[in-house]
């Protein structure tokens, strides 16, 4: 790879670390509802990228089933999970979605898994676990079964991606915003109806307005363009492995910038989690080459 590719695809890394600190902060701090702010996401994509709807792609129906697993739904789960869990953990548990996107090209492409696959997903469930298990309730953490459940729904619709005729990252996020927003706000009225999102919103300051711009240039045309680009330049075991760097800064700068506690649980869970997801990444699903990637594509429309 190019030092200048390698350096491309490091910002795209840090942006979708970042990005869950930002959305940590918004919807924690800030006092936005986190299903109001999805679909506040979503609105500005579908608005950004509105010159990427045309075509008009074949497959709509099925598109509109993928655009309800990688927006509405998935951002649902993952944002009401932000709300109720530390960034830092989002960070490792959401990297479920690769063994997830493996274990479904398995029930429905055929997919075959050697030992070594078997015991990385094995690994990224075990260290999951550890992150989301409370010794001291002997409990799980709500809002962690929320971004478990958010990983498994985005890799079934990164499945049902394999139904649809190529088509590209920009267009992909433009439509995924145009069905999203809409069922997003509707839901966060019936659920969120005393919090004022539109209110909150615009009394939020720059610091607000200016997260809310980054979610929408930063992580979904500058970080979803410019990975798509790079999968087109190189074979996906090459990137793959790399983009476990996006964990890692969601680690460092939840720690640095939220001040969350690093605990010796999180960096053995995180450990054994991310381990796992390397040894599945760095051999790759041969039904379903760029399954691996729904998770972190989609994730951070992430």
């Amino acid at each position: 790879m190019r030092f200048q590719d390698f350096l491309l695809l490091s910002a795209i890394c840090l942006v979708w670390g970042l990005n869950l600190v930002v959305t940590r902060w918004v919807i924690s701090e800030a006092g936005l509802p986190p299903i109001f702010f999805a679909g506040l996401r979503f609105l500005g994509i579908a608005l950004v990228l509105v010159w990427f709807l045309r075509p008009l792609p074949r497959n709509l129906g099925t598109l509109f089933l993928i655009a309800m697993g990688m927006g509405a739904i998935h951002f649902t789960l993952l944002f009401l999970g932000l709300a109720r869990s530390e960034a830092s953990a989002v960070s490792i548990v959401g990297q479920l979605g690769v063994p997830f996107s493996t274990l479904l090209s398995m029930a429905f492409l055929g997919e075959t898994v050697g030992w070594r696959r078997g015991l990385g997903i094995m690994l990224a469930f075990a260290g999951a676990v550890l992150i989301a298990f409370d010794p001291g309730r002997v409990s799980f953490s709500l809002g962690l079964l929320y971004v478990v459940a958010a990983a498994g729904i985005a890799s079934g619709a990164g499945i049902l991606m394999k139904k649809m005729p190529p088509i590209s990252a920009l267009q992909m996020q433009a439509w995924i915003g145009l069905f999203s927003f809409a069922p997003l706000f509707a839901l966060s009225g019936v659920m969120e109806a005393d919090a004022d999102g539109w209110g909150r919103f615009m009394q939020g300051g720059v610091w607000v307005w200016a997260a809310t711009a980054f979610a929408v240039f930063g992580v979904s045309v500058f970080g979803h363009g410019g990975f798509y680009a790079l999968i087109k330049k190189y074979d996906v075991s090459l990137i793959s492995p790399l983009t476990l760097m996006t964990p890692v800064w969601g680690v460092v700068l939840s720690v640095a910038i939220l001040q969350e506690e690093l605990t010796l649980r999180l960096i053995t869970g995180a450990a054994i989690s991310l381990g796992g997801v390397f040894v599945i990444l760095i051999r790759p699903n041969r039904t379903l080459p760029q399954a691996a990637f729904g998770d972190k594509m989609q994730g951070q429309v992430k």
